[in-house]
């Protein structure tokens, strides 16, 4: 059987994921007519809410650096340092808007070797960084994946919160999801067992703190061009409609479908602004992201250059 190209699975994937962020667009009701009638005069945000929001994201991206490099230390590997970790961890970061969802652990892989890191931990820390953090995001997000109707997505919202809870909290079964982990970064360990009984519960907990940051740090941008709804609300569907537009493996960084899901459940608290909001978002969270990955490489730079000069 002919194998399929590259340029047509990229072609396939943009189309899926168009085919898709339609389909939800249109399932909340929001027509092409709307998107361009909105007023680009009302974007203007608030310098402080804006500030605020800007920074909180950014330390919120450092955080999960942080995380990555504390989650290397725990399974083995030596402890990096928040400099080097946040270097590491944010340059490969940038691999998630290349289609695939492989080539994050790939550039972590990479990178991670340089600091004595071996390239199947630093993979395998990412991979269980990752789900724990989709675990973390999924507890934020529950308030907006249980504010949907009685229906098949209020039971599934709850089924899935359970699951989490269930997998972290019984380490029987976390330990079979550290095996997974290992064998998606093709490594036997150290991911076999969890170093403690709690290690499943401590770092959904830790990465449910972080997706509190970004949910906040959203939450501000809302308020920077004085939309309504509250923190929970509003943060609530951030964290959730990123998790939702993570596990639709065939688009980029979740481009398109995270923005219908983050629609779908902002329309019922800003209304049709929240198209424009989802826009913003996008290119709120990918600018500091660029810049944070920026300024933690030249940082990096540097300070170890420093460090040669001395010796």
């Amino acid at each position: 059987m002919r194998a399929i190209s590259p340029a047509w699975k990229r072609i396939g994937q943009l189309l899926l994921t168009g085919v898709v962020t339609v389909f939800i667009f249109r399932q909340v009701g929001v027509s092409w007519q709307a998107v361009t009638t909105l007023n680009p005069d009302r974007w203007r945000p608030e310098p402080l809410w804006m500030a605020t929001s800007l920074g909180m994201l950014g330390g919120a991206y450092l955080a999960s650096a942080v995380l990555w490099g504390r989650m290397v230390r725990e399974l083995g590997g030596p402890s990096l340092g928040a400099r080097k970790a946040t270097a590491i961890y944010m340059t490969a970061n940038l691999g998630r808007y290349i289609p695939g969802k492989i080539w994050q652990l790939v550039g972590l892989a990479v990178l991670a070797r340089d600091a004595s890191v071996p390239a199947s931990l630093a993979a395998g820390a990412a991979v269980l960084g990752q789900v724990t953090a989709l675990a973390g995001a999924s507890l934020v997000g529950s308030v907006a994946l249980l504010s949907a109707p009685v229906g098949p997505g209020a039971v599934l919202a709850g089924a899935w919160t359970l699951l989490v809870l269930l997998v972290a909290g019984v380490p029987s079964i976390f330990n079979r999801v550290l095996g997974l982990a290992a064998r998606l970064a093709g490594t036997d360990a150290p991911l076999q067992q969890a170093p403690d009984p709690l290690f499943g519960v401590r770092w959904v907990l830790l990465y449910a703190l972080n997706w509190v940051l970004y949910a906040a740090a959203f939450w501000a941008l809302a308020r920077s061009f004085s939309l309504p709804g509250e923190l929970v609300s509003v943060g609530s569907s951030f964290a959730a409609a990123y998790v939702l537009g993570y596990l639709a493996l065939f688009a980029p960084a979740g481009i398109g479908v995270r923005e219908g899901f983050l629609v779908a459940f902002l329309d019922p608290i800003v209304g049709t602004r929240a198209v424009g909001l989802a826009v913003v978002a996008r290119l709120w969270t990918t600018a500091v992201e660029l810049v944070t990955a920026g300024a933690a490489g030249s940082w990096a730079r540097v300070t170890d250059k420093g460090r040669e000069d001395q010796q």
